[in-house]
């Protein structure tokens, strides 16, 4: 009897191992190449960085692809959320090679891929791909539209959302772009549901008139129509729940690397992922310790001291 009871047990460790691991979310952090002076748009050390964060959440796969589109696109397979965080505008990597990659990741949406674009990564031009970025994550910074200056916003409050669980107001200098092409051309502000998606704004701020008379980084501006809307809150980060099931954010800060630091900027970033992944938050949020260490590990070359 001790055999068969030892070998019942050995098969009923297995099949526990198995379920564990088919319930574990798969998400894909994808970086861009180097670009900019050094501990700027750092893409390869940052999804690095937000790799060991999220190392110690249970139930989560965490694979990340450096340098740009990987060669082995089979690193996306079964993957339930994908996150990129690179450069953008024509060049993207999303929309190269003809709109072949662009096709890929609507099927991802169909079957309901949760979808992340950070910092430079949000923007495209309207013609290669605004209605995709609207369809997937509910807008995109659009070109002599939105607009990039450097300032200070303060977080002071934000919505009941699973993205914002554990974290307290910050204030943080970063390329927070805003002025965002949403869908239904929304100001983007205030939760809305429009066609299709559940929008909720998560990191707003009122620029004051100062920031939006510039300079902007490119071009400087200022820009008339980002003038006349002085006083208005603006979202600099928000997340949509979109029909075919998926859900999507937009990040529009992660210019400085060093900002990583910032307990409460990370922490709404990772919560995030794991959101548009479908894993659980934890109630506080992701907790995580970055170090001087950290932030200097896998820089580009450019930023290494």
């Amino acid at each position: 009897m001790k055999p068969i009871i030892a070998l019942l047990l050995l098969v009923s460790s297995v099949l526990s191992f198995h379920s564990a691991s088919a319930e574990s979310k798969k998400i894909v952090l994808v970086a861009g190449k180097p670009s900019h002076p050094a501990r700027m748009h750092e893409f390869n050390a940052g999804v690095q960085l937000m790799h060991k964060c999220l190392a110690g959440v249970p139930d989560v796969d965490v694979q990340f692809v450096l340098n740009g589109w990987p060669e082995d696109e089979s690193i996306f397979d079964d993957a339930d959320a994908v996150v990129f965080y690179m450069d953008g505008g024509g060049k993207h990597e999303i929309v190269q090679e003809d709109g072949r990659r662009l096709k890929m990741i609507e099927k991802w949406t169909e079957r309901g891929v949760g979808l992340g674009f950070m910092h430079y990564g949000v923007e495209v031009l309207a013609d290669q791909a605004g209605n995709e970025m609207k369809r997937w994550i509910g807008g995109h910074y659009e070109h002599m539209f939105s607009c990039n200056p450097m300032w200070e916003p303060a977080f002071v409050s934000f919505p009941e959302h699973p993205v914002t669980q554990g974290v307290k107001p910050f204030d943080i200098k970063d390329e927070w772009y805003f002025n965002m092409r949403f869908v239904s051309d929304m100001a983007g502000n205030e939760p809305a549901e429009t066609n299709g998606l559940k929008f909720v704004p998560i990191l707003v701020a009122t620029p004051s008139s100062e920031v939006r008379d510039g300079p902007y980084v490119y071009p400087k501006g200022p820009y008339p129509h980002i003038q006349a809307s002085k006083g208005r809150a603006e979202a600099m980060m928000w997340t949509v729940e979109r029909a075919d099931g998926g859900r999507g954010f937009g990040f529009t800060g992660g210019h400085f690397h060093d900002n990583w630091g910032n307990d409460d900027f990370r922490k709404v970033v990772l919560n995030a992922v794991l959101w548009i992944a479908k894993a659980d938050v934890p109630e506080q949020g992701v907790e995580s310790t970055v170090t001087q260490a950290d932030l200097d590990a896998n820089l580009d070359p450019k930023g290494r001291r």
